[in-house]
This record gives structure tokens, C-alpha cells and sequence, in this order.
């Protein structure tokens, strides 16, 4: 038999409204914090801040790697502050690619939707795992570790794709070597390629130095 405070307790703990918040709508209007948006005011939270359209239109994929992202993150879907997960929208046109990137503060899962895609990371130990992945294929890419994604076959391809972070981070590993400010002789070095080949990737992608 449980003692009867206890019961009491129990059964208060159980029938009284919950004192934790259901929902975090995020407050756009205000700066972030560590913790991510501060949460709107209940009497202006409505059904928009949960529903978002902006993926199911194609992305543009007019540009050097032929691929688009269309995020989902808290800023356009504001409904997910304080959830700890957020989507995205992947297109990719004939020889499209997103090249070897990182996302420092999430894992993601990828879903196939149309056409092929060969997608793939790379460990911390340097093993390669990648594969081809058809309409209805899903792969993880664990947190922190270099990936990428290739269209292959003979159509375009889309995929969505989702992240157990609000704000899952990026680093395109290129974009940051030869699309920066880091010095020539410097990227040289740290990539071992010779300095006409650093002065070429940097002038494709914007880079400086």
C-alpha cells in the first residue's frame, strides 16, 4: 500500500495542467540567444507559425553546382523554436552536386523522393561509406562528419531532408578554402596543390589572398 500523502501527491501531479510550455512559436522580431528566438506571446501565436509551404516549390538550381537548398529552419517555420529538429528541400539538376560539407550542430537523415542520388560521408577514421540512393532510399550523415551528395542517372533528382537541430550549421569544405580570404601560399600547403590550381578554385568561387 502507498501512503496516502503520497497518493495525494501522485494523483495532483497527474490531473493539474502541466506548468511546462507546449510550444515555443518563435519571436522573429527579437534577437536570438543561446538558447535560440525567444518565445512569442500566446495571444499572438497562430496556425501559420506551425504550417509551412516553401517546400514544395523547386529550388533554383541556376548556379555553379547546379543544386538548391530550401531551408526550413526556424526563421522560416517558426513553429519548430525549442524542438530541436528543422527540414530542408534538396534539388538537384543533370550533374548536379553539393559538395563535401559539414553540419557542426546536427545529424541528418536524407529521403529520396525523385530520381537518383549518390550520397556518402566520411568517417573520422577516414572510411568512406556511400552509395546510390533510389526514390524511397534513406541515409543518416552523423553529426560533424564531411558528406555530399552527387545527382546520377538520367533525371533530376529531389530529396528532403531533416536535422535534430533548429539550426544545424554549414561548411562547405570548398567554399571555405577557396571562396575565403585565406592566403594562396596557405591554401597551398595545407592542400598540397600547386599555386596556378589555388589561383583557378579561388577565382571560380569568389575567393581573395
Amino acid at each position: 500500500m502507498l501512503p496516502i500523502p503520497f497518493l495525494v501527491l501522485l494523483l495532483s501531479s497527474i490531473l493539474s495542467p502541466s506548468s511546462a510550455a507546449d510550444f515555443c512559436a518563435a519571436d522573429l522580431s527579437l534577437p536570438t540567444n543561446p538558447a535560440g528566438f525567444s518565445c512569442k506571446k500566446a495571444s499572438t501565436v497562430s496556425t501559420s507559425d506551425f504550417v509551412f509551404s516553401g517546400l514544395g516549390a523547386p529550388g533554383n538550381t541556376n548556379n555553379i553546382v547546379k543544386a538548391a537548398v530550401t531551408p526550413a529552419f526556424t526563421t522560416q517555420f517558426p513553429g519548430l523554436n525549442g524542438l530541436g529538429l528543422s527540414l530542408a528541400r534538396l534539388d538537384l539538376a543533370i550533374d548536379g552536386v553539393v559538395p563535401l560539407h559539414t553540419h557542426p550542430a546536427a545529424s541528418e537523415v536524407l529521403l529520396v523522393i525523385q530520381g537518383s542520388i549518390e550520397a556518402g560521408f566520411i568517417s573520422s577514421s577516414n572510411t568512406v561509406y556511400y552509395k546510390t540512393l533510389s526514390e524511397g532510399d534513406t541515409m543518416v550523415f552523423p553529426q560533424g562528419l564531411l558528406h555530399f551528395q552527387v545527382q546520377s542517372g538520367s533525371t533530376p533528382a529531389v530529396a528532403f531532408a531533416t536535422f535534430n537541430s533548429p539550426d544545424p550549421g554549414l561548411q562547405i569544405t570548398s567554399l571555405s578554402l577557396f571562396g575565403s580570404s585565406l592566403p594562396s601560399h596557405l591554401v597551398e600547403k595545407v592542400t598540397f596543390l600547386d599555386d596556378a590550381q589555388v589561383k583557378k578554385l579561388k577565382k571560380v568561387l569568389g575567393g581573395t589572398g
